[in-house]
C-alpha cells in the first residue's frame, strides 16, 4: 500500500468521513439532521469496507490488517444503526405527546 497513494488517500478519506459526518450532524442540534448524517457516516463505513476488500484482494494488505479493520467497520455500522433506530423511535414517541 506504500506505493498506492491514490487508494491510500481514498481509504483515508472514507475513514475520516465517518467521524466527520457524525460531528457535523451533531452540530445541527436536532435529531432529524443528526439521523441523516449518521446515515451518511454508515454509508462511508460501507465505502471504507469496499476499499479494504479491494486492497486485500490485490494483496496490498495482509489477513490480520484486513480482518481487524473489516470487523471494526462492521461494528461501527452496527452501532451507528442502533443509534439511528433509537433516535427514530425517540422522535416518533416525541410526536405522540
Amino acid at each position: 500500500m506504500k506505493s498506492d497513494w491514490g487508494m491510500k488517500d481514498q481509504i483515508r478519506r472514507a475513514a475520516c468521513s465517518m467521524s466527520d459526518n457524525i460531528a457535523e450532524g451533531f452540530e445541527y442540534n436536532n435529531n432529524p439532521d443528526f439521523i441523516r448524517f449518521l446515515n451518511y457516516a454508515k454509508g462511508s463505513s460501507g465505502e471504507f469496507r469496499n476499499k479494504l476488500i479491494i486492497l486485500y484482494r490485490s494483496g496490498k494488505i495482509n489477513d490480520t490488517v484486513y480482518n481487524d479493520l473489516y470487523t471494526k467497520s462492521i461494528e461501527f455500522s452496527s452501532k451507528t444503526k442502533s443509534l439511528i433506530d433509537y433516535l427514530k423511535k425517540f422522535e416518533a414517541e416525541k410526536k405522540k405527546k
